[in-house]
């Protein structure tokens, strides 16, 4: 180790040699006697002098026990780092309680084995079960990294359309903490930083106006859970088929049967990852891909801009 490493911990002085492993696996690999200084082992936090010889022994073990499933995906971009893909809205991300199959995860350690190695199977970002559109996973533990990195850092774009119950004026930001709500597990709601909320920001902006509706446009700085979902609820304006945060279907002044058929029909959270934009985390190559709005979010607007339509004074 050179000499630039003198009076460094030995932690710390690995992670730089290191990179492609995250702080936490370099460290669980030190005590594990799987990282020599000097051949012999050593405490995370032993002091340098500079000069000493470092040999990591380790293997990358299996981090995920789910089986692979032979599943269409349609997968937008892939090389050996990374592949982008479009999910579905209905397809469960990881496995869990009452889906132990059928899900991305099982789908994707068919497509590429490797992903057994990789923290969570390299998703480093997930969408809820019925939101459709684009996610990025990593394929290597140096792309594992740097994603969950540029993602802390909001260096990811993130971009979603939203139609929900009501109407406002203009756009703006929901600012709010999320954290587990207090009395339902599924759930999560507003709190304070100071009672188990993590920072949530939400910008959004309005593209359409319907007469008892709206489409928006929603920008991510973070990505806590479900927080798209609570923090529209929370300004009064969930989203439209959302079975956690709906406020109930809201039917316009005289609506005729078929809108009435179709806001009672639409069963999933009216959610759409559309866009996700990113500097790859190996190449440097600017990335930036977008998604086609699902068939049942299409017919949705669709009903809602007839209606519209057919009644201008509204």
């Amino acid at each position: 180790m050179p000499l630039v490493a003198a009076g460094r911990r030995f932690d710390q002085a690995l992670a730089e040699m290191f990179p492609q492993y995250s702080r936490s696996r370099l460290s669980g690999w030190i005590k594990a006697g799987l990282v020599l200084l000097d051949g012999k082992k050593a405490p995370p936090r032993q002091l340098l002098h500079g000069g000493e010889k470092v040999v990591l022994e380790a293997e990358l073990e299996t981090e995920v026990e789910a089986a692979p499933e032979a599943m269409d995906l349609d997968i937008r971009f892939e090389d050996d780092d990374l592949l982008v893909l479009d999910k579905p809205p209905g397809l469960v991300v990881h496995p869990g309680a009452g889906n132990s199959a059928g899900t991305l995860l099982n789908a994707l350690l068919h497509h590429s084995p490797k992903l057994a190695e990789l923290p969570r199977g390299g998703i480093v970002h997930r969408l809820d079960k019925d939101t459709a559109g684009l996610m990025v996973v990593a394929k290597s533990i140096a792309a594992h990294t740097a994603l969950v990195a540029m993602l802390s850092r909001h260096d990811v774009h993130r971009q979603y359309e939203a139609v929900v119950t009501g109407t406002m004026v203009a756009g703006g930001t929901v600012d709010q903490a999320i954290g587990r709500h207090q009395h339902d597990r599924l759930k999560q709601g507003v709190r304070e930083v100071e009672d188990g909320g993590k920072e949530a920001i939400t910008h959004y902006r309005i593209r359409e106006r319907f007469r008892a509706h709206m489409v928006l446009q929603c920008n991510l700085e973070t990505g806590r859970t479900h927080q798209i979902r609570v923090h529209l609820a929370h300004i009064g304006h969930a989203l439209i088929g959302d079975p956690l945060y709906g406020n109930g279907l809201r039917l316009p002044r005289g609506a005729d049967q078929s809108l009435i058929d179709t806001l009672r029909g639409f069963r999933r959270q009216a959610l759409h990852a559309e866009r996700l934009a990113f500097e790859h985390p190996i190449t440097g190559e600017a990335l930036d891909f977008t998604s086609p709005r699902p068939a049942d979010q299409e017919a949705l607007i669709s009903a809602l801009r007839v209606d519209t339509q057919a009644h201008p004074d509204d």
